[in-house]
């Protein structure tokens, strides 16, 4: 039989093993630092390095970039100053992903923004709490000017002889009236997120409230130049002294109730429409003690009952109507409509 023509000789496994192995040099820092023992310094570890390697000289390529599209002429450089400002704009110039000092913004799909709630505002959280606090201090310190007022408001004096509120009792009353205010303008800008709008052209809510509470300071300031204007034009001025101080009774005792329909708007999950009973209780019962009280200084010892209507009617409602329709004229501006 003929033998295959391809002989496959047995080479001994064997003859690998004699292959002697020799060392080679050391390509990487990583290979130098395996041929130390394993408790080397850092200086050892340094030393071996820079035993090893020899720090040469770079050589830059000084051969243009020909990595330009076909057709097109060189590049030019861009740190040429007098390169014109067509050549350093890109498409990608002003990339967020390019350029990572830019502020980049956020992908994916955008969501609900979440609504402003006034219980997660710290700034008007705060000012309620100074108020609160600022409130029971000045009560106690004018206890016995609150107690008589009181006293005269419910029992009507024998005598013109009536103990007025000294310096710091007026102040006293002045900061409650800013008080209330505030109580104003913070329920009505429930009000108006809850009835009438909830965007408005404003960058910020606290805009908003600032210029509601503007108004309603402002309100207050007219009504009692109006109020002593006219009371000093036909009454005295003693009882004109004696209104004052019972109008700006009136005001903080008309603060001090709506005090907690704030705070339950604020802070816990009541429907608005009873906080909007419970505020045109309080503003009637307001407007009956304003009533009765200007009758009894002024036209009482008279017998004018036509007049204090008409009174009550110039200096109280009208202003009221006026204020309350200047505010719906400004939220009707600053709304967003859709």
């Amino acid at each position: 039989m003929q033998q295959d023509s391809i002989i496959v000789e047995n080479i001994s496994t064997a003859s690998f093993d004699t292959v002697s192995t020799y060392p080679t040099r050391p390509q990487t820092p990583y290979q130098v630092l395996r041929l130390l023992p394993k408790d080397a310094t850092p200086a050892q570890q340094d030393s071996a390095i820079q035993a090893w390697f020899q720090p040469g000289e770079i050589h830059y390529s000084e051969q243009p970039d020909t990595l330009h599209l076909p057709g097109h002429e060189i590049p030019r450089d861009l740190k040429d100053v007098n390169l014109p400002q067509y050549y350093r704009e890109s498409f990608f110039s002003k990339d967020t992903l390019f350029h990572p000092e830019l502020e980049a913004g956020r992908y994916g799909v955008v969501g609900d923004p979440i609504p402003y709630v006034i219980g997660n505002d710290n700034i008007i959280s705060s000012l309620l709490i100074a108020s609160f606090v600022i409130t029971m201090l000045t009560i106690s310190f004018c206890r016995n000017f609150i107690f008589r007022q009181i006293k005269d408001f419910i029992y009507i004096p024998k005598s013109d002889n009536v103990h007025h509120a000294t310096s710091s009792e007026f102040k006293a009353l002045t900061f409650f009236t800013t008080l209330t205010a505030l109580m104003l303008s913070l329920l009505y800008f429930f009000y108006t997120k809850t009835f009438v709008a909830d965007t408005f052209i404003l960058t910020d809510e606290y805009i908003l409230i600032g210029i509601i509470f503007s108004i309603i300071i402002g309100y207050f300031f007219v009504k009692a130049i109006v109020y002593s204007f006219v009371n000093l034009t036909f009454f005295e001025g003693k009882k004109n002294r004696q209104w004052i101080e019972i109008y700006l009774f009136l005001t903080v005792i008309e603060g001090v109730l709506l005090f907690p329909s704030v705070l339950l708007l604020s802070y816990f999950d009541i429907d608005p429409k009873y906080i909007l009973y419970y505020f045109i209780f309080v503003l009637i019962l307001v407007k009956i003690g304003t009533f009765y009280k200007s009758f009894i200084i002024f036209f009482k010892q008279k017998d004018l009952y036509l007049q204090i209507i008409l009174y009550f009617c110039a200096l109280e409602i009208i202003p009221l109507l006026a204020l309350w329709g200047g505010l719906r004229f400004l939220i009707n501006i600053l709304k967003i409509n859709f």
